[in-house]
Formats: structure tokens, C-alpha cells, sequence
């Protein structure tokens, strides 16, 4: 295994910013990187490349009607998107028809999405905000 920073980074398909953040770079030190101004130790390269689903050869691969692949580690039941994220199913796959999978996991991972979003924006509100929520069991 043998890449480099930018190959990591295109290989998720997420932008400079996206993946900075990601891996917690500095946006210069990465811009320095690519351009080849400066190198990343290669054990930094190491982590990060094991770090991401579609390079792990034991993962399956299902291409999503979007454009984004998605993996499928049988071993761990879970699926992965193409940066990483991580979602625990109770499901085998291996049954599943072929053309509904990436439906199935383009619904799943919208839904992620959905979710992180509403999650990161509820602790951003509760940090400038002085309310104590709580919660009536129906």
C-alpha cells in the first residue's frame, strides 16, 4: 500500500477543507503536502490509508446509485461510507438482491446524515444556550 496524502484524500472524494478537518491537519500543512512542499511521516500515511473502508481489500464493495461506494465488513457487521463512518447492522447482506442493496444503504446513511446533523446542531444551540430539556415518557 503505497499512496499518498492526495490519493487518500480524492479516494473519499472529499475536498481539502473536508478532509483537514477529518483527520484533524492543519489546511496548510495538507496544501503543503499536496503540493509536495512538504511529507507526511510516512506512518501518519499508514493510519490514515488502514482508517478508510475502500482500501481494506476484505470489505465488500457496493456501488450506490449517487456515485458513492459503500463496504460491507461481514466479519464486524457493519457498513462503512466512503470516509469512514461506521454503522452496526444485525442484517447479513449476503441475502439482500443486489439492485435493492444500494438503495438500502443510501437510505441507511442519508439517514446518518440526518441525524449527526441535528445532533451537532442541538450541542452548538445547548453551548450558547442556558435551557435544561427534558423529556415526558408517553
Amino acid at each position: 500500500m503505497n499512496y499518498s496524502i492526495k490519493d487518500l484524500r480524492l479516494k473519499t472524494g472529499l475536498t481539502q477543507n473536508e478532509f483537514a478537518k477529518r483527520f484533524s491537519i492543519p489546511i496548510s500543512t495538507l496544501r503543503k503536502w499536496e503540493q509536495g512542499e512538504a511529507s507526511p511521516a510516512p506512518y501518519l500515511v499508514r493510519m490514515i490509508a488502514e482508517g478508510l473502508p475502500a482500501l481494506n481489500l476484505d470489505n465488500r464493495v457496493i456501488h450506490g446509485r449517487n456515485g458513492k461506494d459503500y463496504y460491507y465488513d461481514e466479519t464486524k457487521s457493519k457498513v462503512y461510507d466512503e470516509i469512514g463512518n461506521e454503522i452496526l447492522i444485525s442484517e447479513k447482506l449476503d441475502t439482500v438482491k443486489k439492485e435493492n442493496l444500494p438503495i438500502y444503504l443510501e437510505d441507511l446513511f442519508e439517514e446518518f446524515y440526518r441525524i449527526q446533523e441535528k445532533f451537532n446542531r442541538d450541542c452548538r444551540f445547548d453551548g450558547k444556550e442556558d435551557i435544561i430539556w427534558t423529556r415526558k415518557d408517553v
